[in-house]
């Protein structure tokens, strides 16, 4: 449902508002990465507050630590601190940033975040993750999800109704277990259209959406749900040991 919100002085022509409403062209085709992604790279230290979570994953962030590039299409600072508790040095770069910019810096593995838009416009995104796979372990959450299920070849598609919300339950298919997540997304990866290498490793119960994908020979794994949800449930926090396991043997191989 198409409509606009308006507040002052604006609220006083119905008539505009209505013609703008109408004229709104959709999602599809709609790059917004752009508008939400940093200008420059940076690195980030900031822990979570302790009374959020448990203190004792906030080991000390050594000089040395593992390195991981995240890829900032829209990104959420707790899925930095997130990281940053699990003694991961952390380098946000820019949406644009090319396969060859990431691999200069040597990282141990590289974040695909979250963001806004339809994943199939981002062409930079999907060329990027497409020529950094097999190369370094991947994780990706939400627009990241969608972005690497067509770099590995696979098709999204527009939702008639998109998932929105705190308490949706996400079963994983290897071993049942139920998980309540947060989601917020209107774009889906569509059944059927990954190769062979790649499990489909989670999906929604109300309605049978992909949430989950991982490719093991690449060392690739996503989710399309917020595993990070601030406030939230935590049932899906084991995602990022996932992650910083493969990467820290990653950062340990000569």
């Amino acid at each position: 449902m198409r409509g606009v919100i308006a507040h002052g002085e604006a609220a006083l022509y119905p008539e505009i508002l209505l013609r703008m409403a109408q004229a709104w062209v959709g999602m599809d085709g709609l790059d917004l990465v752009p508008e939400v992604t940093c200008a420059e790279a940076y690195h980030w230290t900031q822990p979570n507050d302790p009374r959020w979570y448990d203190a004792a994953r906030r080991p000390h962030l050594a000089p040395d630590a593992p390195h991981i590039i995240a890829y900032d299409y829209g990104i959420k600072r707790n899925i930095l601190r997130l990281f940053t508790d699990r003694g991961m040095r952390v380098t946000v770069v820019p949406a644009q940033t090319s396969a060859a910019e990431v691999l200069a810096q040597k990282p141990d593995g590289v974040f695909l975040s979250n963001g806004p838009g339809d994943p199939a416009a981002a062409t930079y995104a999907i060329d990027a993750v497409r020529d950094l796979a097999g190369k370094v372990p991947m994780f990706g959450i939400c627009l990241g999800h969608q972005i690497m299920g067509l770099a590995l070849g696979g098709k999204t598609h527009k939702m008639k109704f998109g998932h929105r919300g705190s308490n949706q339950p996400v079963i994983d298919t290897q071993n049942e277990a139920v998980s309540i997540t947060v989601h917020n997304h209107g774009f889906a990866v569509t059944p059927g259209t990954l190769p062979a290498n790649t499990v489909v490793t989670r999906l929604n119960l109300n309605d049978g959406v992909i949430e989950g994908l991982a490719c093991e020979p690449l060392k690739m794994f996503s989710v399309q749900y917020h595993p990070e949800a601030a406030p939230g449930p935590h049932d899906a926090l084991n995602l990022f040991d996932q992650f910083v396991d493969l990467v820290a043997h990653e950062h340990a191989s000569p």
